[in-house]
């Protein structure tokens, strides 16, 4: 089951400007703020900046679909003729993602939240 794509996250290069800039149009401050990663709350959403994107292969921004099972989800994906292009790895305590793309190379975002 998926709760929607909740997270949206922009490979960045330069994440001091960028934090800057995001910063500007949400009037927020980041609610994660790390050289890895900053991160936002954006109304019952999350956007997040990483400076990491571009060499994980991310060209733009990705939705990150919230899903209960994040293994059953690649598995039935890539079984339906989706590509695993970043394998299931954890990203905090219970928190982990994976990418894959579609048949037409678009990345999806998976993200499996298990903090309450």
């Amino acid at each position: 089951m998926t709760t929607g794509p909740l997270t949206i996250i922009h490979p960045v290069t330069d994440l001091a400007r960028a934090k800057e800039v995001y910063g500007a149009l949400l009037g927020v401050e980041p609610d994660m703020d790390e050289p890895y990663y900053v991160g936002y709350p954006v109304a019952g959403h999350h956007l997040g900046l990483d400076p990491n994107g571009h060499a994980k292969g991310l060209t733009g921004p990705v939705a990150f679909w919230h899903v209960d099972d994040i293994d059953a989800t690649v598995k039935a994906m890539v079984e339906a003729g989706a590509t695993e292009k970043e394998a299931v790895h954890e990203v905090g305590p219970g928190r982990r993602i994976a990418t894959v793309t579609d048949p037409d190379g678009s990345v999806i975002g998976l993200l499996q939240d298990d903090v309450n």
